[in-house]
């Protein structure tokens, strides 16, 4: 498979894309629905093991996560087979080739991959769960090929409406206003899936950004080498003042519509042992406060926009780390010990109903949850070198998906 990044060779020609909203392809929409679909059918899915445990094949958190596999796979095979054999010249010029027969755009590969992977995954699930029992951790070995195959439509859904939005030199609008309303509507729907790409990266790691961890400095460093990465790609990536705070806003306001709305529905527990007996589902967990150093950084990128990536890079990711260690120990120690968390606005209630609710350590740090402070700055010293690389690949990254057009 050949893949092109520079501009395709359309010459003097322009282009009219296929339309569902002012010039954008219907099956750009689809894949960011079918990216919402498969990371809150993934957070219900916690939830439901938090709250009930063993659950099936069919299971109603599981239908959610097939459906955006199935939208995903559908719309995009569709645009894959739609340009290979309807498809003209100057769009096949905007396609990748692959096997020597089909064209296809960047996206729709990875979101083709990725819903097959999901949907092998399913049957792996299930037959795990049968010989093995319940999971322990996020990241089973089906479990593993699941978020793979989510990441692969939530890249893909991303990286499909920068290509769109990288275009649109080539491509006639009717009018200027058109052309703006096309250039919003295009922005949002990547902050949308890049917001739902954060939340599954989140996650992914999620099991070390506990609040009980968050005055560890392992806490930091997970952090630092996880999330810089794909915030400074993402403003990198799309040309727009507030790209990485719009991004952090669309992981916050999913994590708590779902951390709000899940735990209004009745479930019980059904699996023993049942140690805290409830009656409704548990959440997840509050956000982190990525939006406070997604602001930072957007400000000092666009104070600072004249440095080149290698200057740049010390003052994102120390900033970054700065601003992510000062509000989240003080969110963290919040969260962990007051009174005034143990609410539904900030989840720290909800309990796994296989745990005891009378745990001494619940709403306290307990000694292992804790360092020295030399123990302590010694982890941040390697949070900062975590912070680095993880900011200098993120530019990087946003380079290269900042040229897509194919």
């Amino acid at each position: 498979m050949q893949t092109t990044i520079a501009p395709p060779p359309v010459g003097n020609a322009r282009v009219t894309a296929t339309s569902g909203s002012p010039g954008i392809p219907v099956y750009i929409y689809a894949t960011v629905f079918a990216s919402f679909c498969v990371i809150t059918g993934l957070i219900w899915d916690i939830c439901w093991h938090l709250s009930i445990g063993r659950d099936g094949l069919l299971s109603p958190p599981h239908l959610v996560i097939y459906l955006g596999a199935l939208v995903s796979g559908l719309f995009s095979g569709y645009e894959i087979l739609r340009k290979t054999f309807w498809g003209n010249n100057i769009e096949k010029s905007f396609s990748v080739k692959i096997w020597g027969f089909f064209y296809s755009s960047l996206g729709s590969l990875f979101c083709v991959w990725g819903a097959l992977s999901m949907l092998t995954s399913a049957p792996f699930d299930d037959w795990w769960h049968n010989t093995y029992g319940l999971d322990v951790t996020i990241l089973s070995p089906p479990h593993t090929v699941l978020i793979l195959g989510i990441i692969g439509i939530q890249f893909g859904a991303m990286i499909s409406v920068i290509a769109i939005k990288n275009q649109a030199a080539y491509l006639v609008g009717t009018n200027t206003g058109q052309n703006k309303k096309r250039d919003q509507i295009l922005f949002w729907l990547f902050a949308l899936s890049a917001g739902f790409l954060l939340t599954i990266w989140y996650t992914l790691i999620s099991e070390e950004l506990g609040r009980m961890q968050s005055h560890r400095s392992s806490y930091y460093v997970f952090a630092s080498a996880g999330f810089p990465i794909l915030l400074m790609a993402v403003g990198k990536s799309v040309k727009h003042r507030w790209a990485t705070t719009a991004v952090a806003g669309v992981y916050t306001l999913l994590m708590l519509a779902t951390l709000w709305i899940i735990p209004l529905f009745p479930a019980e527990p059904k699996l023993g042992p049942i140690l805290n007996h409830i009656d409704h589902y548990q959440g997840f967990q509050f956000p982190l406060l990525l939006i406070i150093p997604a602001v930072i950084t957007d400000l000092l990128r666009n104070r600072y926009a004249y440095l080149n990536d290698w200057k740049l890079t010390p003052i994102l990711a120390i900033a970054f780390l700065i601003a992510f260690f000062v509000v989240q120990w003080n969110f963290g120690g919040f969260l962990m010990e007051s009174p005034y968390a143990r609410n539904w606005f900030f989840g720290s209630h909800y309990w796994y109903f296989g745990n005891s609710p009378d745990w001494q350590y619940r709403y306290k740090f307990g000694p292992w949850m804790l360092e020295s402070t030399p123990e302590l700055l010694k982890g941040l010293g390697v949070a900062v070198i975590a912070s680095l690389i993880s900011t200098r690949v993120g530019l990087a990254w946003g380079n290269w998906m900042h040229k897509i057009q194919r």
